[in-house]
């Protein structure tokens, strides 16, 4: 008898898991069908590469490029210099550009801002929050235009021309 009650308690319990597990799944996958361009922008908060805190939200009443990007990725790396044409360009025109290290270890996402010379704010991603998981990043890099306002405007997955046409544009 305590056998089979203890038997119950168990497939109770991992029943109860696993219905905990697919419903958290199902809101995140809600999410994620929901967070896209006209969306508000989720506000997170990261240690930039000098140990200071950043918030999103002290950059609202400018566009911000979000830069989803890693030291280990070939892509993200291969993008920088056109970026930072785009940051030089656009420097001064009410836009802030912020990178966001995913899946990097701090000495070799330091380095690879120091080697780069990447002049704009540079955070590293935690796990509270994963900012890639509020963001729904789904590759590498990932580059999400906000608007003055707070709103997503613009998602690009990976690196393409039209991205900085696309920025170009809303930053005349």
């Amino acid at each position: 008898m305590k056998k089979l009650l203890l038997t119950v308690l168990i497939v109770v319990s991992v029943t109860t898991m696993f219905a905990q597990v697919a419903s958290r799944a199902n809101l995140i996958q809600g999410k994620r069908e929901t967070l896209s361009v006209g969306q508000d922008a989720p506000d997170f908060t990261a240690t930039d590469v000098h140990g200071n805190e950043f918030r999103l939200s002290s950059l609202k009443g400018k566009y911000v490029v979000l830069d989803f990007w890693g030291s280990w990725c070939k892509w993200c790396i291969k993008g920088f210099p056109e970026m930072k044409e785009a940051y030089a360009e656009l420097k001064g025109k009410n836009v802030e550009f912020v990178g966001i290290a995913c899946k990097d270890q701090p000495d070799k996402w330091r380095k690879t801002v120091a080697d780069n010379e990447l002049p704009w704010i540079n955070v590293v991603n935690g796990k509270n929050p994963d900012i890639t998981q509020i963001y729904f990043v789904k590759g590498y890099p990932t580059k999400i235009i906000i608007d003055p306002q707070g709103t997503i405007v613009n998602v690009t997955l990976g690196e393409s021309p039209e991205f900085y046409l696309t920025l170009k544009q809303l930053i005349k």
